[in-house]
């Protein structure tokens, strides 16, 4: 938890600023915290209710976040493709695994997305396989009566060890040569294909020290595999409460952690620790003669962490309701904390996480983002019309000329 009672004075407010924050919003499609739906004045159903989702991406919106970035869940496509006609510039990012599904499917549903969206669409994306047609492949002469040049149709034949497919996709060429690539995951294997494909990382780094190792390991990897730093975006998660004061932050965090059922979170606290925990005082700190177990030790180092002040009771709800970074503050103090991470290289811009919604989504626009821009560095208006040109992202080339 970050909060500051001061509010720094950033070396930026007040003036023109070349490092732009870029913001989009994680939401599965709503709060990550398991707590959210009891916060008073929440909408319980906000995750099966078009309308309330329609009102959150609007405000997103109206607050030119980039994008709008959901989970594998919840039907996906079908929800953005109905979100993409309420919106005209936000972003619209999805997770969808190959593994559940062919390679070829996945492409095409995601080609359509960019389509029906005007060049919005953005994949968190494991692998793939995305042949396409040529730009201009689609004549639609309506005199000649050509719809289609044959010669501009290029197929895949792609076989290897898993799959074998031929293609084509039987859909145009997406508005934006293909969709933002977006990549999750830390580890080793994760930072290379991070640095060889993605063109955003949504990362969870516990602190800004962390983030910086992560920030340069990850753009340095791309300069080695031959990319321009700048088209790789580092989006790391930041869980957002904001109050009059830094206390009253705190305390509506403390206040939504404590809506996370009790038998719930101390069964996650004991796996992730990996001991019982149910026997331990709920009202008394974690024991400090915890043994050595099989259990995660990043896992464990990070629990270990978190527990300094808190209660178990407080830990195991704090863990079990969201236990990543996290925020807390004033408006001001919270802009001091985001300003930092991009001028001292920690990210990019961040991948919000909202506490709770209607209240905890409308604090953002209303009262952050102006922040953000009086500082100078979050925009006030769409650079384009596609994600790609708000990100600052080249259109890919086509690869067939």
């Amino acid at each position: 938890m970050n909060g500051r009672n001061g509010s720094k004075k950033s070396k930026t407010e007040g003036g023109a600023n070349s490092k732009q924050l870029h913001l989009t919003s994680f939401m599965r499609p709503v709060s990550l915290h398991t707590g959210a739906w009891r916060y008073p004045g929440s909408y319980p159903d906000a995750n099966f209710n078009l309308a309330h989702l329609k009102s959150f991406i609007k405000k997103l919106e109206d607050a030119k976040f980039d994008a709008f970035f959901i989970a594998d869940h919840l039907a996906p496509f079908t929800l953005l493709s109905a979100l993409s006609q309420a919106t005209k510039r936000i972003g619209l990012a999805a997770t969808a695994s190959t593994t559940y599904d062919e390679p070829y499917h996945i492409a095409r549903r995601f080609a359509s997305l960019d389509h029906i969206s005007n060049g919005r669409a953005a994949w968190n994306i494991v692998t793939t396989g995305n042949p396409d047609f040529a730009d201009d492949a689609f004549i639609h002469n309506q005199e000649s009566g050509i719809y289609l040049d044959p010669e501009k149709m290029h197929v895949l034949n792609h076989k290897g060890d898993d799959l074998q497919v031929k293609g084509p996709l039987n859909i145009a060429r997406p508005v934006q040569g293909w969709p933002v690539i977006v990549q999750a995951g830390q580890s080793d294997p994760g930072r290379q294909l991070a640095a060889e494909t993605a063109e955003a990382v949504f990362c969870s780094p516990k602190d800004l020290d962390s983030a910086k190792a992560l920030y340069a390991d990850i753009k340095g990897r791309a300069v080695i595999a031959s990319r321009d730093r700048n088209h790789l975006k580092i989006l790391p998660a930041a869980f957002i409460v904001i109050g009059d004061t830094v206390e009253e932050a705190v305390n509506k965090r403390l206040h939504l952690d404590r809506l996370v059922h009790y038998d719930s979170a101390i069964s996650s606290l004991s796996i992730a620790l990996g001991t019982d925990a149910s026997g331990f005082d709920p009202d008394g700190p974690l024991p400090s003669d915890l043994l050595e177990t099989n259990a995660s030790k990043t896992s464990r180092e990070g629990i270990l962490r978190l527990a300094e002040g808190l209660t178990v009771r407080q830990l195991a709800q704090r863990y079990g309701g969201y236990s990543g970074l996290a925020f807390v503050g004033t408006p001001e103090t919270i802009a001091d904390e985001m300003g930092r991470w991009l001028d001292e290289e920690g990210c990019d811009g961040f991948t919000i996480v909202m506490p709770f919604l209607p209240q905890g989504l409308d604090d953002v626009p209303r009262r952050l983002v102006p922040e953000l821009q009086r500082r100078g560095i979050f925009r006030k208006e769409y650079e384009g019309t596609t994600l790609r040109e708000n990100l600052g992202l080249p259109r890919p080339r086509n690869q067939f000329f």
